[in-house]
């Protein structure tokens, strides 16, 4: 039992006497180092709402999304964000910013979501946003942003999403976008500014998803023929930006403020305006016609040597060398676009944007392509063919019926079924002519002889006291012998007679 007690003796011995965590070489835990009153959860950090009026000095190293919004924070410091080299979004939306700075932003090439929204910038820079290269979106809506510099989002060439609605904004080039690149651009949103001047050519050649993105509702726009009759073809064509906020696009009538105007529900202050001006304003698409199943090939068409071409699908995918995600769309070293076998997901409007030292940035080619499934293999026999061959073969059987003389069994069946059916007796016209048919017949219907021939009377009539112009009338009595049509002919030559009292024959 003693070496028992030993063992539990050594087991219930403390750590330290075995050696500890220095002695082996671990570290000691390093601080946690969460702001005061901030709340950290893995890689996110929210230090929302606490009345911050300046960035905490030590943030976590591994902060990907970071909230700062809803303080009181006036300034950045330059070069704050080095430490956060993981950090992807950032929120300072609802604070006293009213100055960005050079450099503010140095160090966060990884970022993708930038919210500068709710604060009180009143321009911005050139050098403002660099080092974002990778920003996907910016928000900076509800300011008072009444100047952006010509380059202001130069290099941001990632940037798809850009919100500027409720500023001060008097103009807006849309010539160069102030640096913005319109590859990756789908929506723009310049909403409740106080643009009051619009280049309408600019706004023609914008590629045609961004102007399905473009947000120009609830500005003191000017009541221009062409800019009208540009924005009502883009709500024609049911663009979302149109067809969402229809009711909010308005233009002052008499250059006044207090004269707003709805575009799309006053027309009568467009009455006079013409639509020839308008008519060469933007290039219309390319229709093109597919059929399902098949390869289709769209080229980009440029006024001058491409250095890049890219294409945008109905989808809102770009589309680069080798081609789509899925596969069924593959752009050629020649920047052609190859859909091997087209689907009806293909249908809509694709976009080429070419870029190079003599093009212009948003020098495009729409191409709309409709789909169109595959008809039905033709019939081997249609109606009109079963129809004409049925009046062939009706045909044949009358002719052999008329000429050719049928055989005795045929006529034996026949006469056996004449004998077997009873017709039914029906008034005959025959019966009911005047006397002067009892007087043209030679043998009195009671005769016995009448019965030997079956009940044939075949009788022609005068033709100048029927009112026939000449012709004979042929009148076939109602126990005409079905079966026998040549025994009529026969029977009527042996017993016919003369009558000296008409010019026509009857025969009995």
């Amino acid at each position: 039992m003693a070496w028992l007690v030993l063992l539990g003796t050594l087991l219930c011995m403390p750590r330290g006497g075995l050696g500890s965590r220095d002695s082996e070489g671990f570290p000691p835990p390093a601080p946690h180092s969460c702001p005061h009153k901030c709340v950290c959860a893995a890689d996110l950090v929210s230090c929302a709402g606490l009345g911050l009026q300046d960035v905490p000095a030590v943030l976590p190293a591994a902060a990907a999304d970071l909230d700062l919004s809803h303080n009181a924070v006036q300034r950045l410091r330059p070069g704050w964000l080095t430490p956060l080299s993981r950090l992807r979004d950032l929120r300072l939306g609802h604070n006293e910013l009213d100055v960005l700075g050079r450099g503010v932003f140095t160090n966060a090439s990884g970022l993708r979501l930038l919210d500068l929204s709710s604060n009180a910038l009143r321009a911005l820079g050139r050098h403002d946003l660099d080092g974002l290269g990778a920003l996907e979106r910016l928000f900076l809506y509800n300011n008072r942003l009444a100047h952006l510099d010509e380059h202001a989002f130069h290099g941001l060439s990632a940037l798809s999403h850009v919100y500027l609605g409720c500023n001060e904004l008097v103009s807006f080039s849309f010539d160069h976008l102030h640096g913005l690149g319109a590859t990756h651009l789908r929506t723009l949103d310049l909403s409740s500014n106080r643009l009051g001047r619009i280049s309408v050519p600019e706004l023609a050649a914008l590629p045609a998803f961004l102007k399905n993105g473009l947000y120009l509702h609830n500005n003191p726009l000017p009541c221009d023929c062409r800019l009208y009759h540009l924005l009502q073809r883009w709500h024609q064509r049911g663009l979302s930006a149109l067809r969402d906020f229809a009711r909010e696009y308005t233009c002052l009538a008499f250059n006044v403020p207090m004269s707003r105007v709805r575009f799309f529900e006053h027309s009568r202050v467009f009455e006079n305006c013409s639509a020839a001006p308008a008519l060469g304003l933007e290039r219309p698409e390319e229709q093109l016609h597919a059929q399902a199943g098949r390869s289709l090939r769209l080229y980009c068409n440029t006024s001058a040597p491409a250095v890049r071409i890219a294409w945008v699908s109905p989808e809102n995918e770009l589309l680069v060398a080798p081609g789509s995600r899925d596969g069924s769309i593959a752009v050629l070293a020649d920047g052609s676009l190859a859909i091997g076998n087209v689907q009806q997901r293909h249908a809509g409007v694709f976009v080429c944007l070419a870029t190079g030292p003599r093009l212009h940035h948003n020098q495009t080619h729409e191409y709309n392509v409709s789909v169109h499934l595959s008809r039905p293999e033709p019939e081997a026999f249609n109606t009109g063919f079963t129809t004409l061959l049925g009046c062939a073969v009706g045909l044949v059987l009358v002719l052999l019926y008329l000429f050719a003389p049928p055989c005795r069994g045929c006529c034996r069946c026949c006469r056996r079924a004449c004998r077997c059916r009873r017709w039914p007796r029906t008034p005959s016209p025959l019966q009911e002519l005047s006397a002067q048919s009892s007087v043209l017949s030679t043998t009195p219907p009671e005769a016995p002889s009448r019965k030997a021939s079956v009940h044939k009377h075949v009788v022609f009539l005068e033709p100048g006291r029927r009112g026939l112009n000449g012709r004979v009338q042929l009148a076939v009595a109602e126990d005409f012998n079905l079966c026998n049509p040549v025994g009529l002919r026969l029977k009527a030559g042996s017993e016919s007679a003369s009558s000296t009292g008409s010019e026509g024959l009857m025969m009995t």
